[in-house]
C-alpha cells in the first residue's frame, strides 16, 4: 500500500524512503516466522497515504499508516525572485538553511543548559523557517520552551541541553528555507530580548543562525558575479 501511495505522488517507490524499508521489515518479520505472506493486517480504516503540502521554497511530503506519521522530509521547490528589471527568475532554494543551522548549534554549543533566551530564539528561528506562526506540538519551539521551564527548577545535572533539543532539527521541522539576514535578525532580537543581560550566547542559535546567513549571502554575491 504504501509503495502505490508512493508511486502515485512521487511516479515511483523513494530509495531509502518509507516504504524501501517497510518492505524490508517485512521480509525480515516473513523470515522469522513473525507474519505469513498472505497475513492481512485491520487498520482501523485509515490505510497508507502520503501527501505533499506545498510552502514557499519547497514541498513537504508527509506519508501516514493508520493515521499516525511514518515519514517526513522537505524537498527544495523553485522559488521566483525579481531581478533590477523586475523580471522574474527562476532559482532552486539553496545555501545553510535554518534547520541545518540549528543542528550546528546542538554541536557548537551543545552542552548549554535551555533558558528562556534559547527557547525564544528556537522559536523566532521555527516561525520563519515555517512561515507559521502557529505553534507546532511536539516541535522545536514547544520541546525547547518545555525544556526551559524545567531546567528553572532542575539540578545543573539534570537540565536539558540544546543538544537534546536541536539535534536532528532538520527533521523534526515541517519545513524549512535557507536563513537570510532578515531571520538571523530577527531570531538575535528574540534572544536577546529574553536574557537578562540582553545579550546572545556567543555559539548559540543567533550566532549558528547570523553565520548560515552570513555564507548564504557570499554565495549569492558570488553566483552574481
Amino acid at each position: 500500500m504504501m509503495q502505490a501511495a508512493e508511486t502515485t505522488v512521487f511516479g515511483g517507490t523513494q530509495k531509502g524512503g518509507t516504504a524501501a524499508a517497510m518492505q524490508k521489515a517485512a521480509g525480515v518479520n516473513e523470515r522469522c516466522g513473525f507474519v505469513g505472506s498472505d497475513d492481512v493486517t485491520m487498520n482501523g480504516g485509515h490505510g497508507v497515504t502520503v501527501t505533499a503540502t506545498e510552502v514557499p521554497g519547497a514541498r513537504v511530503v508527509t506519508e501516514t499508516v493508520d493515521g499516525q506519521v511514518v515519514g517526513r522530509h522537505v524537498e527544495a521547490t523553485p522559488v521566483l525572485y525579481q531581478n533590477d528589471a523586475g523580471v522574474g527568475d527562476v532559482h532552486h532554494q539553496g545555501g545553510i538553511t535554518i534547520g541545518e543551522a540549528l543542528e550546528a548549534t546542538a554541536r557548537t554549543a551543545g552542552n548549554k543548559a535551555v533558558e528562556q533566551s534559547d527557547a525564544a530564539a528556537i522559536q523566532a528561528a521555527e516561525v520563519r523557517a515555517t512561515g507559521s506562526n502557529l505553534l507546532i506540538p511536539g516541535g522545536l519551539a514547544a520541546r525547547a520552551q518545555s525544556a526551559a521551564t524545567l531546567n528553572t527548577s532542575t539540578r545543573d545535572e539534570d537540565k536539558v541541553t540544546l543538544s537534546e533539543v536541536l539535534t536532528d532539527a532538520t527533521v523534526k521541522l515541517p519545513a524549512d528555507k535557507a536563513a537570510t539576514r532578515e531571520d538571523a535578525d530577527g531570531v538575535f532580537n528574540a534572544e536577546k530580548r529574553n536574557n537578562p543581560n540582553l545579550t546572545a550566547h556567543p555559539t548559540g542559535v543567533a550566532a549558528s543562525i547570523s553565520a548560515a546567513a552570513n555564507l548564504n549571502e557570499k554565495e549569492l554575491a558570488c553566483d552574481a558575479v
